[in-house]
């Protein structure tokens, strides 16, 4: 009676782990498809959230520009008249200029400048954090698969190792911001 309980015993200790075991492949398995989720997820951040930024900020210096061109019009008019004959164009233009300078006290694109540089800075970061966590997943997944016994119940099982993310050549290449500018 003992043998029989200590072989039914044995034979659920086997059990239980073939499950902890291909329970451990399963969870390897989705902790990669999460890292591709996340990453997915920081690309689609990135090709948003970049190109809107760049569009601010050249709007912005484009309204600085205006700004500024204003501000030359206005001393232009203001030295070929005398001190008490400014007419009515340039004294409306002074309102707006007073105006746009009473609510935007410092000109200064190089803010919005550097701002999208820490946003892009940023982004590419956890673009690279996230790219290190894959990378860990699948190696930690491969070595469940390649090391016993996750090999040979992983192969009874159907997992198979994933393949290593590869950049393509095209990715390979560092973004061009004259060119996101110029468009």
């Amino acid at each position: 009676m003992t043998a029989f309980i200590l072989s039914i015993a044995v034979i659920v200790t086997i059990i239980i782990y073939i499950i902890s075991v291909y329970n451990s492949l399963n969870t390897r398995r989705n902790q990669i498809q999460n890292a591709f989720s996340s990453l997915d997820a920081l690309f689609i951040k990135r090709s948003e959230l970049i190109p809107n930024l760049i569009t601010i900020v050249k709007q912005y210096t484009n309204y600085e520009k205006d700004v500024l061109e204003k501000i030359t019009q206005l001393r232009q008019l203001k030295s070929n008249t005398t001190e008490y004959a400014v007419d009515s164009e340039s004294s409306q233009m002074m309102k707006q200029i007073m105006l746009q300078v009473e609510n935007y006290p410092e000109l200064r694109a190089d803010s919005q400048f550097s701002n999208l540089q820490y946003v892009w800075s940023e982004s590419e970061e956890q673009i690279s954090a996230g790219r290190r966590y894959l990378s860990a997943s699948i190696t930690d997944y491969n070595n469940g698969l390649s090391t016993f016994p996750g090999n040979v119940i992983g192969s009874k099982c159907g997992f198979t190792k994933h393949e290593w993310q590869m950049a393509a050549e095209a990715q390979r290449q560092n973004i061009n911001a004259e060119d996101l500018f110029n468009k």
